[in-house]
């Protein structure tokens, strides 16, 4: 038998308001019977349904964007593509944001289908130590939805859209190399993001098709915002790198963060450091030394992952999951260049090799 509110609130040992606002999200609840009553949610496999009130005038379900950062320019772009697609096809489109809380995604994934929303397309977090259970419930539900990150870990077999970032992130690596660069680091993404343990995992076969030797202690754990690579820039280079410098990053937001931080610390790009972003976000262009990146589709992934939805939420019967892999590739501008080697003296009177 289906579950209301009201079983929801019994089991939970708690008022039909109370579960109405942890729905809500309202701040009237404390934490931990926020929690309490989600776990009660998902022991009882609680999904309410649409209020028809919530419905279009043409009868159509809501679609619904969950992304993690609202706040990142990239998730911005895949939202306009979802946005777009909906509309075409006369579909509303809503967009909220985790903050990349796990706990705060499973909230989200209920509330939306209170609210009337018939699809989502999801960027998921997935931290190695969060629970995914909410996405295998609406998988084994037939529930639509579209991820816009490979749960291949999780052996999860669902609708995918997605770039090859292991392969983007090595082309990046593999180009520093090739400049001549030997010592690289990568400023890494937030540990609940698929991508970015991907782009780590590119950096490693980078290294391992060539003569360097890579190590843990080159991957400097950042973030995705500008404020965070910049931190963690001026604490790497608090003392004088002796010699040129690679640097891959996370995110473009991250490699900008990172650049200014060069520039207060008196280290020139890309003369002492070559420095690569990823997403080639509209932004780079208005900047004074372009920045070398890798380019992302990204209105294009938000586009498809809405068509691929759509597709599904009108099939009569379930489809197989689709999984479409988009090109990403790296755009050389002016942000990294070849390594020019000249021998110089240290102050130790031993010789060292600089740009």
């Amino acid at each position: 038998m289906a579950k209301t509110i009201n079983d929801i609130a019994l089991a939970a040992g708690v008022s039909k308001a109370t579960v109405s606002a942890v729905l809500n999200n309202r701040s009237s609840v404390s934490d931990g019977t926020r929690e309490h009553v989600l776990d009660v949610m998902r022991e009882h496999q609680y999904h309410p349904r649409a209020a028809a009130r919530l419905r279009r005038e043409a009868g159509k379900p809501l679609v619904g964007l969950i992304v993690k950062e609202i706040d990142n320019p990239f998730f911005a772009e895949v939202a306009a593509g979802v946005l777009e697609r909906a509309r075409a096809s006369g579909y509303t489109a809503v967009v909220v944001d985790s903050q990349g809380d796990a706990a705060e995604e499973i909230r989200l994934v209920l509330q939306l289908r209170e609210q009337g929303v018939g699809g989502l397309v999801i960027a998921p977090t997935l931290d190695p130590r969060d629970d995914i259970s909410h996405l295998y419930d609406l998988k084994r539900e037939g529930y639509p939805f579209v991820l816009l990150e490979s749960a291949g870990h999780y052996h999860l077999k669902a609708n995918i859209v997605d770039v090859d970032n292991v392969s983007a992130s090595k082309q990046a690596v593999s180009h520093l190399i090739g400049l001549g660069h030997t010592h690289i680091l990568h400023f890494s993404g937030p540990p609940y993001s698929a991508h970015s343990r991907e782009r780590v995992e590119g950096v490693r076969r980078a290294f391992s098709e060539s003569s360097l030797v890579f190590s843990e202690d080159l991957v400097v754990p950042t973030g995705f915002r500008a404020e965070d690579g910049y931190r963690m820039a001026i604490e790497t280079f608090a003392e004088r790198p002796t010699g040129p410098v690679g640097i891959t990053c996370f995110n473009d937001l991250v490699a900008l963060g990172v650049w200014q931080a060069l520039l207060e610390l008196g280290l020139r790009v890309p003369e002492d450091v070559s420095l690569i972003g990823y997403d080639d976000l509209n932004v780079l262009g208005y900047l004074p030394v372009s920045l070398t990146t890798v380019h992302t589709p990204n209105r294009e992934m938000g586009t498809q992952a809405a068509d691929i939805l759509l597709r599904h939420m009108e099939a009569p019967e379930g489809l197989a999951p689709e999984r479409r892999t988009l090109d990403a590739s790296l755009v050389e501008r002016a942000s990294t260049q070849a390594v020019r080697r000249a021998q110089v003296t240290a102050s130790d009177g031993q010789p060292v090799l600089y740009a």
